[in-house]
């Protein structure tokens, strides 16, 4: 499935069916992460039901901490 991930044309493989697995899929599921999908925000407690297509434009936003 072909999706845009950070303004990048990615190629996911097929066993990436939510935003759950996404993140899962680049070792982001235990960070402070917001998801951005088709302009919407995905709450964080929808991520093992919110589904990812074909064409799907996302946005991964991590919280980095400084000074």
């Amino acid at each position: 499935m072909k999706v845009h991930v950070n303004g990048n044309d990615r190629k996911l493989p097929g066993d990436i069916k939510t935003v759950s697995d996404l993140l899962s899929h680049h070792d982001l599921d235990n960070k402070k992460i917001i998801v951005e999908l088709n302009e919407q925000i995905v709450d964080g407690t929808q991520y093992q039901d919110t589904e990812v297509k074909e064409g799907d434009r996302i946005e991964l936003v991590q919280f980095v901490g400084g000074g």
